[in-house]
């Protein structure tokens, strides 16, 4: 294995990682079987302050980072592929994704 595709290696890792601790925050706060229950939903006001520390943390890592949008990219799939394993609903997936790409598209 030659340096390039370890330090590849490596990036992927901290990318994945990173958006696990995402998603990680997001099952404290709004668990998959809120989500996919017709019975019980949180205030509109309550799961936007959710995606907003959690794109404020995306844009925290990315400035730290200086992801380019190769990284960006990865770090969002990584994102929506753990929310789609932890049963969340397409439609929530979807937004959530987009807040955080949004997010981490804008300009400093």
């Amino acid at each position: 294995m030659n340096l390039l595709s370890l330090l590849r290696s490596k990036r992927s890792l901290e990318l994945e990682a990173f958006a696990y601790s995402l998603v990680d925050d997001i099952l404290k706060r709004y668990p998959p079987s809120i989500d996919t229950s017709p019975n019980k939903r949180l205030s509109a006001a309550r799961l936007t302050r959710i995606l907003e520390d959690v794109c404020q943390k995306a844009m925290e890592f990315q400035q730290s980072t200086s992801l380019g949008w190769i990284g960006k990219a990865r770090l969002a799939n990584f994102f929506k592929w753990k929310l789609k394993d932890c049963g969340y609903t397409d439609a929530f997936v979807d937004f959530a994704t987009e807040a955080v790409v949004v997010h981490l598209s804008k300009k400093n």
